[in-house]
Order: C-alpha cells, then sequence, then structure tokens
C-alpha cells in the first residue's frame, strides 16, 4: 500500500474560538472518524447554548470598532488570509480529504473555491459603494450608502467542510459585520485552521468566532435576539421546516441553500464521449454528496423514430454504466483514486436501503455498488462503488427524492416537452443540464427551465464566486443567495436627504 502523507498525525481535541481566545468547551465530546480508513483523528466538543451566547456577547463587543473601520482595512485582513491559505492550500486540502473523504483533487478543487470567495471579498471598497443625486429639489440632495447590521450566523454542511462557510463569512467580515459559524460536527476540523488562519491574518477578537455543536447550537442561534441573520446550507427538512421557519418567526434575515434533485439531459445531437466525462464527476465526483450532482439521467429522444430512440438509449446506456465501472474507489488521498467513501457508515447504510427500494418499485440495477472493489486494503464500512439504475420513471423514489451518494438514475423521455416536465413535476429547483449541440434546444432549455443554476453541455453548474449560487422552489428558501449577492444579505441601505442653509 502506497504511503500517503497524512497532515493530521494524532488525535485533534477541538476548541471553540471566541472573542479571539481558544476556549475548551464544557459539553461532551464527539469523535471525528476518517471515513477511509475508520481511524479517530480529532474529538469536536457538542458546546452548550451558554457557550454560544458567550460568542455573541464577544461580537456585541468587537462590533462597533469593527464597523467603524474603514473598509479598506477590513480587507487589508482578507488579503492577508488569501496569502496564508495559498501558503497552506496543500494541507488544507488534505485535512479535507482525512476529514470527509472526497478525493484530494476534489480537495484541491473546494480549497481553490473557497479562496477565491475571500478574493472576491476583497473588492468590498467598490462592491459596497452607495449611490448619489444631486439636487433631487433645489438645494436638495440624496445619497444612500450600506451599513453593516452587526452579528450573523453560518452554519455549515458536511459535504463542503472548508468552502461553504467562505460563501458568506468573508463578505460578512468585510462589510463590517461579526460572525460566529457552527460548523458540521462531522468534519469540523477545516473551520478551526479556517479560524487560525483568521487570527493570523489580524482579524481582531470578537469579529470571526467557531462554535462547534449540534443542534443546541443552532437553536440558539436561531432563538438569540442579537443575531440578525442566519446563513444554512443543508437538508430541505431543516433549512425549510427548521431554519427558515424560526428567522421568520424572530425577524432574522436568511439564507437557506437545501436539497436538490438535479436532472441532466442528453439530446440525440450530444458529444457523447464528452457527455459521458462530465456526467461521471457530476454524478459521482464528492461521492455524489453535493448539492449540485447529479441525479437523473434523462435520454432524451428528440426527432428520432421509436427504433433509433431505442438504440440511442441503449448507446448511452452503455457509455455510462462502461464508464462508472471503471472509476477508481479507495482513500482520497491516493492520487489514483477517483471517488472516495461516503462521509461515514450510517450513510452508507441509508444508500443500501435507498438501492433495495430502487429494486423494490420495479428500477433494474445495472451496476451494483455493493460489490466493494478498493484501490488499497481499507475498511469497507463507509465505502460503495457507483451505482447505476435504469428504468427509473420519476415517481419512483430513487428518481423523486434527493439520495445524496453515488446512485445514478436513467430515465427516458420521448421529447424536450417530457423532459422539461419530468423537472417541473420535481418538489426541488436547484440545478438542471442539457447536453447538446443545438442552440434552440439550448435557448429554449434556459428560458423553460424552473432552476436556479443551468447548465449548457455542463455536469456540475457551480457559479463562481462573482456570481450569485442560484436555487428555486425546494431547494432555496430567503430572497438574496449566497457568495457575491450575499453582500446585499449583510448589509441594509440608510437613504439621507440633505439640505444645508
Amino acid at each position: 500500500m502506497a504511503i500517503l502523507e497524512e497532515p493530521i498525525k494524532e488525535v485533534l481535541i477541538l476548541k471553540n474560538y471566541i472573542g479571539g481566545e481558544w476556549v475548551e468547551s464544557k459539553g461532551e465530546m464527539k469523535d471525528v472518524v476518517n471515513p477511509a480508513t475508520q481511524k479517530v483523528i480529532a474529538k469536536v466538543p457538542i458546546s452548550t447554548r451558554d457557550e454560544f451566547n458567550a460568542a455573541v456577547e464577544a461580537a456585541k463587543e468587537a462590533f462597533p470598532m469593527w464597523r467603524d473601520t474603514p473598509p479598506l482595512a477590513r480587507v487589508r485582513c482578507l488579503f492577508r488570509m488569501k496569502e496564508i491559505m495559498e501558503e497552506r492550500f496543500e494541507e488544507l486540502s488534505r485535512i479535507q480529504t482525512m476529514e470527509h473523504g472526497k478525493t484530494i483533487d476534489e480537495s484541491r478543487g473546494e480549497t481553490r473555491r473557497g479562496i477565491e470567495n475571500v478574493e472576491v471579498a476583497t473588492g468590498i471598497p467598490s462592491l459596497m459603494q452607495g449611490y448619489l443625486s444631486e439636487d433631487v429639489a433645489v438645494g436638495i440632495d440624496e445619497f444612500a450608502y450600506r451599513v453593516p447590521l452587526g452579528i450573523f450566523g453560518i452554519i455549515g454542511p458536511f459535504n463542503f467542510p472548508f468552502m461553504v462557510p467562505l460563501w458568506f463569512a468573508p463578505y460578512a467580515v468585510a462589510t463590517g459585520n461579526c460572525v460566529i459559524i457552527k460548523p458540521s460536527s462531522e468534519d469540523p476540523i477545516s473551520q478551526v485552521k479556517v479560524a487560525e488562519i483568521a487570527e493570523e491574518a489580524g482579524i481582531p477578537p470578537g469579529v470571526w468566532n467557531v462554535v462547534h455543536g449540534d443542534r443546541t447550537v443552532v437553536s440558539a442561534m436561531l432563538d438569540h435576539p442579537d443575531i440578525n441573520g442566519v446563513c444554512f446550507v443543508g437538508s430541505t427538512r431543516v433549512g425549510r421546516d427548521v431554519v427558515y421557519k424560526r428567522c421568520g418567526e424572530t425577524g432574522k434575515r436568511c439564507i437557506a441553500q437545501c436539497g436538490a434533485k438535479n436532472f441532466l439531459l442528453v439530446m440525440p445531437d450530444a458529444v457523447l464521449d464528452r457527455t459521458i466525462a462530465a456526467c461521471m464527476t457530476s454524478f459521482f465526483g464528492n461521492t455524489g454528496q453535493r448539492c449540485l450532482s447529479g441525479a437523473n439521467l434523462v435520454i432524451v429522444g428528440e426527432g428520432l423514430s421509436e427504433h433509433e430512440f431505442n438504440n440511442f438509449y441503449k448507446k448511452v446506456v452503455d457509455a455510462f454504466v462502461s464508464a462508472a465501472s471503471k472509476i477508481r474507489v479507495g482513500y482520497g488521498l491516493d492520487e489514483n483514486v477517483q471517488m472516495g467513501p461516503l462521509r461515514d457508515k450510517e450513510k452508507k447504510q441509508r444508500m443500501l436501503s435507498y438501492i433495495e427500494k430502487g429494486i423494490e418499485e420495479g428500477a433494474k440495477l445495472v451496476l451494483d455498488g455493493r460489490n466493494i472493489k478498493l484501490v488499497g486494503d481499507w475498511p469497507h464500512d463507509a465505502f460503495l462503488n457507483p451505482t447505476v439504475f435504469v428504468d427509473v420513471t420519476p415517481d419512483m423514489f430513487i428518481g423523486r427524492e434527493e439520495l445524496f451518494g453515488p446512485i445514478a438514475s436513467i430515465m427516458r423521455a420521448r421529447n424536450l416537452d417530457e423532459a422539461i416536465e419530468m423537472i417541473h413535476s420535481n418538489p426541488y429547483g436547484n440545478a438542471a443540464s442539457i447536453f447538446t449541440q443545438n442552440g434552440k434546444w439550448a435557448r429554449e432549455f434556459i428560458h423553460r427551465v424552473n432552476c436556479g443554476n443551468v447548465g449548457i453541455n455542463i455536469g456540475i453548474v457551480a457559479p463562481m464566486a462573482f456570481f450569485p449560487f442560484g436555487g428555486m422552489k425546494q431547494s432555496f428558501f430567503g430572497v438574496l443567495h449566497g457568495q457575491r449577492e450575499c453582500i446585499d444579505f449583510f448589509t441594509d441601505r440608510k437613504i439621507v436627504i440633505q439640505r444645508w442653509f
């Protein structure tokens, strides 16, 4: 077995970062397990409500000074954060692989996307500028400028432990706010490292805080009157029924990026080899644990006779299954591995139940990922190989619900109208893609499909940091989205009308 460079050499005992101090929690400790090796790599506290409240007090104390700090001075800290992240790029990436399980290439991609958000936030002196009109009436001028609101909570998901909190925190801090980040307790190490970097970069005590925990911390965040807004990425059930609902009840702003069931359409004129390559990273990248992962591959017979459509369907299925069967699965720190484990053995058990459900409902299992084949000798606890069903219909459980694992469902649609109706009949609206060389079909798809992120010959429709991250229907709750658009979320406009005598 190859010797793999692991940056975590011993079990880390994690602490909260409150008011510029690393504070030992009084809560019970939970193991953080490397899903590939099943070894404990850290212990994370499940913090108490009082410990979260202490972080709010630290942020309240820091806010007036930070709000009065000129934007140029604030973003100098972010420039330093970016520099330090670049210097520690490989270490940060390897930590993600160890705590989450994704491949090292995927972790490097996540690190790069996180850094890009810090980079975009350094443009705040321009991005948060206001506007002015002279002489709106005789001798009267009117202008608007943005002001920070105070303290914001950020609830991170397990699937992108480094990147997702950086969709929000750099923008909140750059605009003059303070943040309290609650990382996923499944893989919290990345956000500890980010807080260390924030401290090294000179962000003042109380401006950037990290409180580990579970629903107790989330509940405290949603209840606390001094929290002005909450950013959440996770399941629709929690995002809609807990976070968005409680923010509404307590008058908080809310960004809730939630679940997904993404459809990828393959038209008869698609460039097949490139389409299949894009689908492999879409369906099986990050082990399917991505809100932009492909879930349903819809093969569309627009303009084909029944015989031609059957041949085209078989050709695409054969190519998809052949490529999926060749994906190398193992410990993500091995550069030869293309897919890592699921985050933990409980998630694997959930996937196994979904496979059984698909079989029960009449879908045909043509690639059975339960036959574990690994690169290296690793425990099988959290590993599942790529799995493919055909003859899936939109009303089946596996075709309707978010699975969040390496299970692909292949469907057929007689034409583009039927395929778009499949998308619209599903409650989610996160992403959808079409593979075609026909501009008319592509334009019609863009115009008609009811999804927040739309791809043309793109498998993973991931917006850059200088665009908002879209989402519609049951995939998003709120008004403003993350990344660049959350500059509006973290500020309000103060309108000034002045006359001088």
